[in-house]
């Protein structure tokens, strides 16, 4: 009975010294995972700004683009609720609310210190995934001048010489 008590309390022992490492590997994974989806979002969104002329005011419409850039809604995986803080082409007004402006970008809505670094910040929720780099009051920037993307023309059947 005292030894199984004794393994019991060693093994015990052994699970909390390896609990933190596997808490950190999954956050990691996570990490990794947040900016494999927000680096995706970002050019999908540079494709659909640069195809439409404009950019689109939910993720949804960039999902309806026929042939897709965007392989699926993605979701944060920093986050239980899985959704994105969007950043838009202009701020929000005095409400803050954002609905219905001009999407150019994502980021995590998770406020955890990072274990990477990307983009030089700690803080996941610094980093910033945007089709936009020249925002007016961007998350973290200067102000600077906004850009949007010329839209792109399909190119003219080629006309072939008659014979």
């Amino acid at each position: 009975m005292a030894l199984a008590l004794a393994i019991a309390v060693v093994m015990g022992v052994m699970l909390m010294k390896a609990i933190p490492p596997v808490i950190a590997q999954v956050q990691r994974e996570n990490e990794t995972e947040l900016i494999f989806r927000g680096e995706a979002i970002q050019a999908a969104l540079r494709i659909y700004a640069a195809k439409m002329g404009r950019y689109p005011k939910d993720l949804d419409e960039v999902m309806k683009v026929r042939p897709r850039i965007l392989r699926q809604n993605y979701k944060d995986p920093m986050t239980p609720s899985g959704e994105w803080e969007f950043i838009t082409q202009v701020l929000p007004g005095a409400s803050g609310n954002a609905e219905g402006l001009p999407i150019v970008g994502v980021r995590s809505r998770g406020n955890q210190n990072g274990i990477h670094i990307y983009q030089n910040k700690e803080q996941v929720h610094d980093w910033v995934f945007s089709a936009d780099q020249n925002l007016l009051g961007a998350p973290g920037g200067a102000a600077r001048t906004l850009a949007l993307p010329k839209p792109v023309k399909p190119a003219a059947s080629p006309i072939l010489p008659k014979e």
